[in-house]
């Protein structure tokens, strides 16, 4: 059916400016992705097209006035995210129940944003060990990163360690000038970087000074049982199996590991086996452990990284190396 037509009341001027954003960004996106024509007029929004089209269009600005009024703004990150829920018939968030993990010392809130995000979430508060494995800008560190801060302010823990290997340096690091600070800070700094937007600089310092948080290379988890503690390992397809048994088998007590990699960003030399995709054949059907999956979908950066992924899943992963 074609021709049809809707008509959304304008309830609130602001409101529809931070849906429709400067110089109606957002509105070419909606009407890109739905294929409605969208018009303003005489008070109105006037969506164009089949029917479908219209109730999916009208389905993604009424996410979006919720969205501004649980927020007070409206990004086109978030007019992405919308649409990409939508178009895949992913329930409201006041379905799935927004859950509001921590505010940043900025003050944004932080939740999870798809169900893969959620099913993360729920998956770190449940298992001791959980596996998070998925592309770039998925949230996979980050959120880790937030619980570790959220079961350290609940006092469930009492320090956090985020690690992971530094590939290029061969985890030899004593070749390289300076002190074991400037050797690995490279390898380390989006760690760092995840912690400030968390944290802040000055608590995050803090905390660090004080070693409640560390950050250290893989090697130098070696021959320690870390107990009363929220361990991170990023960029875990980067171990060898004999790695990622060792970072394993670091778990004391009162311990909760989250891991998490992309099986399709392997750095280690031809031939060598990734310990993630080991752990993945092997301790699968381990009670206790939790593998959690995202996708493109759960992708939260720039559109353009939503395409570029895209175009690497289709092309079967390959990431141009010969």
């Amino acid at each position: 059916m074609t021709g049809f037509e809707s008509r959304m009341p304008i309830e609130d001027e602001a409101m529809v400016k931070e849906i429709l954003g400067r110089f109606d960004e957002h509105l070419k996106v909606i009407e890109k992705a739905t294929g409605v024509r969208l018009v303003l007029r005489n008070g109105e929004i006037v969506l164009s097209g089949t029917q479908n089209q219209v109730e999916e269009a009208q389905e993604v600005l009424n996410r979006l006035k919720n969205s501004y009024y649980a927020f007070g703004e409206v990004t086109l990150e978030e007019v992405n995210r919308v649409v990409r829920a939508v178009k895949s018939g992913e329930a409201r968030e006041e379905e799935m129940g927004r859950d509001i993990l921590l505010t940043t010392p900025r003050g944004k809130q932080v939740h999870p944003k798809t169900l893969g995000q959620r099913r993360y979430v729920e998956a770190i508060k449940k298992y001791d060990i959980t596996f998070a494995i998925g592309p770039a800008g998925t949230g996979k560190t980050y959120l880790a990163v937030v619980m570790a801060v959220v079961w350290l302010r609940q006092k469930k823990i009492s320090r956090i360690i985020l690690t992971r290997p530094a590939v290029e340096a061969g985890e030899r690091l004593g070749f390289l000038p300076g002190g074991l600070e400037e050797k690995v800070d490279p390898y380390l700094r989006p760690l760092y970087d995840s912690l400030y937007d968390v944290l802040g600089l000055e608590n995050t310092e803090r905390y660090l000074d004080r070693r409640i948080i560390e950050i250290a290379p893989l090697a130098y988890m070696r021959g320690r049982t870390l107990e009363d503690a929220f361990i991170i390992l990023d960029e875990a397809q980067n171990t060898t199996p004999e790695q990622m048994k060792m970072f394993l088998t670091r778990l004391g007590f009162d311990s909760k590991a989250v891991i998490t990699g992309d099986i399709t960003q392997i750095d280690l030399p031809r031939g060598q086996e990734s310990g993630l995709i080991v752990a993945q054949q092997i301790l699968s059907g381990i009670e206790g452990i939790s593998f959690q999956y995202l996708t493109g979908a759960d992708t939260i950066r720039h559109p353009l990284v939503i395409e570029i992924i895209r175009a690497y899943e289709i092309a079967g992963g390959k990431t141009g190396k010969e």
